[in-house]
């Protein structure tokens, strides 16, 4: 796994040995930040369920102003930091070790996130937690994007019934992104 572009472009990046993790593959990532690319300068991105934080990180290296990892296994928490200092992008980031909902809640009222990138382990509804969480949250506003990136088997008929409007599905052959954003 490396840095795909911008100011890290080709460094890299540490993984967790096992299957704690999922890295974004590459060429998922590249078409990722190609619909993203001219929305990241002087962003804030949160980064849940970060892993190596493979995605925060290409989000600094594109320009984002700062970004928030959050990883609840202690040794990919670690794998972050290392990741973060071999791309020189230490400060423009934090880096979190807890689960997901105690850092959203941490979180509130210091940040207001531009991009909110979560891939939880599939097919649990850790993603819909959150949404349930952020629907009311200072965290994001209707120009906040939250990307999910979850199984092709994962349901989000629940979206509208926690005022979120599904922007955009883009699917793989695994898996897929799911971006939506607050609506009225």
């Amino acid at each position: 796994m490396r840095v795909i572009a911008g100011s890290a472009r080709r460094i890299p990046l540490k993984t967790l040995e096992g299957m704690d993790t999922r890295p974004t593959q590459d060429r998922i990532k590249e078409t990722l930040f190609n619909m993203l690319q001219y929305d990241l300068a002087d962003c804030t991105f949160l980064d849940l369920f970060a892993g190596s934080g493979g995605i925060g990180i290409e989000a600094l290296s594109r320009g984002a102003g700062q970004a928030v990892f959050v990883e609840q296994n202690p040794k990919a928490a670690e794998i972050v930091r290392e990741n973060l200092e071999a791309v020189r992008l230490s400060d423009k980031a934090l880096v979190m070790n807890c689960d997901a909902l105690t850092a959203l809640k941490r979180l509130e009222g210091k940040y207001r996130f531009d991009y909110i990138f979560m891939d939880p382990p599939y097919n649990q509804e850790l993603e819909r937690q959150m949404l349930e969480y952020l629907k009311d949250s200072s965290l994001i506003d209707k120009q906040s994007t939250i990307i999910i990136e979850a199984s092709l088997e994962t349901s989000f008929d629940y979206l509208k019934y926690l005022s979120f409007v599904l922007e955009k599905n883009k699917e793989y052959k695994t898996n897929r992104h799911v971006f939506v954003y607050r609506g009225e």
